[in-house]
């Protein structure tokens, strides 16, 4: 058989890389459940239209049919075609739907599942990848002050990585309220249009989107230099509210959703200063390109690395899952997991001390006594401690080798008994510096930072 081609854009992470994407995933469960988050998971496909109901995404989903499919069944067209999710929160909101008489509002969940874009692949850009979602939704109405809280439970989220190395983060947030109103007020009515385009600032740059909005949204030049100057706005407290009103001011626009905007990113930004001072910024090219965003966008970026692009992204959606008479609005982040776990490593910043979870190897002496080492590892299992036995009784020089190859930092020597039947000690010694020490299998125990794969700064 030939050796297999890698596919462009579907990661296979080799263990030590899969333990330090295992790390992140744990620890990010973990905050999310104090908060109150429940877990679930939804299923990889849903119908095709439902999935190109919101947002510019037909290029980038995956159909999905059975390669000999019956055509009097009907499975490749109407509404019976299926497709590959590809995020979190349009199944979610069908989810909602579904199960809304079961479910207690404001529901909060998480999610963490794989999810599928046909883009092209590139570095930390993935055609297959693992998401974490968090979202909160209610029904009828969800209160503002879980705009705020929802950034922040993702930042402490991210935040609980600073030991393994991970930099700190900034929640970069907008408002659709305020771009609308500013966009609508200057006379654009293009505003989905125009949203894209300036989503697209960090990527081409401010000449390129200058041109796209004349050429695709039809704004003249002067409105697109008003579009360009509202996205140059930044800053970490309220000043930035007075800068857009100024802003809006000198175009002439006054619109009644621009100063609800306005009121509502000057509580976000309030309130995220006195709880998590430095953490939230207001960012007004921040648009998002998915248009079923309604109020709050977020994007958030590593601290010192922002090169590496936005790591968690969302926002607040209202009439996302809604049955025509009953509305569950929502707001939520997604953490795009395998791009941030590729731009880690190949920053540097982080590595797993071994990538198999095995502490200990138990040698073979021969294997009529193989017996004895596996008695030996069902005592340290039942006390917890992760352990293999070696897979042959070659030379103890070879089984310390394969030890040493896995990584695993102890090997365990069963004593056996001499000539006249007195029985040895065990012993086991820790490969890395050499000690050797006898040990008993009902009481000894590896230190703490052994006794199971660790996610470290890379440096340590």
């Amino acid at each position: 058989m030939a050796r297999p081609t890698p596919l462009s854009g579907f990661p296979e992470w080799l263990p030590d890389d899969r333990a330090v994407e295992q790390h992140l995933l744990d620890s990010l469960r973990r905050t999310f459940e104090l908060h109150g988050f429940t877990g679930i998971e939804t299923r990889a496909v849903e119908p095709l239209d439902q999935l190109l109901r919101k947002g510019e995404t037909s290029k980038e989903v995956y159909v999905l049919r059975r390669l000999q499919a019956d055509p009097e069944s009907g499975e490749d067209g109407g509404d019976k075609q299926l497709g590959l999710h590809f995020d979190l929160t349009v199944p979610f909101a069908r989810y909602v739907l579904e199960n809304a008489g079961r479910l207690a509002f404001p529901f909060k969940r998480y999610q963490i599942q794989k999810v599928w874009r046909g883009e092209r692949p590139q570095e930390g850009r993935f055609r297959e990848f693992v998401q974490a979602d968090i979202d909160v939704v209610g029904a009828g109405d969800l209160p503002y002050h879980y705009e705020v809280e929802l950034p922040l439970v993702m930042a402490e989220a991210l935040g609980a990585l600073r030991e393994i190395g991970v930099p700190q983060v900034r929640v970069l947030v907008n408002n659709r309220k305020v771009a609308e109103g500013f966009y609508r007020g200057l006379g654009l009515e293009d505003v989905e249009g125009v949203l894209r385009q300036v989503d697209k600032l960090d990527k081409i740059g401010p000449d390129a989107v200058s041109g796209l909005l004349q050429a695709e949204c039809g704004a003249t030049p002067e409105q697109a230099k008003a579009c360009l100057e509202l996205a140059g706005i930044s800053g970490p407290d309220a000043s930035v509210i007075d800068r857009v009103r100024a802003l809006a001011a000198s175009y002439g626009v006054g619109t009644e959703l621009l100063e609800t905007g306005l009121a509502e990113l000057g509580a976000l930004i309030g309130a995220a200063a006195r709880r998590a001072p430095g953490i939230v910024v207001a960012d007004l090219k921040i648009a998002r390109g998915l248009d079923y965003y309604t109020g709050s966008v977020y994007e958030t970026v590593l601290v010192g690395h922002e090169e590496l692009g936005s790591i968690c992204s969302g926002g607040r959606y209202d009439t996302l899952a809604t049955d025509g008479k009953n509305t569950y609005p929502g707001v939520g982040l997604s953490i795009g997991v395998s791009r941030l776990v590729s731009r880690l490593l190949a920053a540097g910043l982080v590595r797993a001390t071994r990538g198999t979870p095995s502490a200990v190897v138990v040698a073979v002496t021969s294997e009529e006594t193989r017996d004895a080492s596996d008695a030996v590892a069902t005592a340290l299992r039942a006390r917890g401690i992760p352990v293999e036995v070696a897979p042959t009784a070659a030379k103890f020089g070879k089984q310390i080798k394969y030890a040493d190859r896995r990584g695993i930092p102890f090997v365990w020597f069963p004593g056996g008994a001499d000539d006249d039947g007195t029985p040895r000690a065990d012993q086991v010694k820790d490969i890395r510096s050499g000690d050797q020490a006898d040990a008993d299998a009902a009481s000894w125990e590896p230190p703490a930072q052994d006794w199971w794969p660790r996610v470290v700064p890379a440096g340590e």
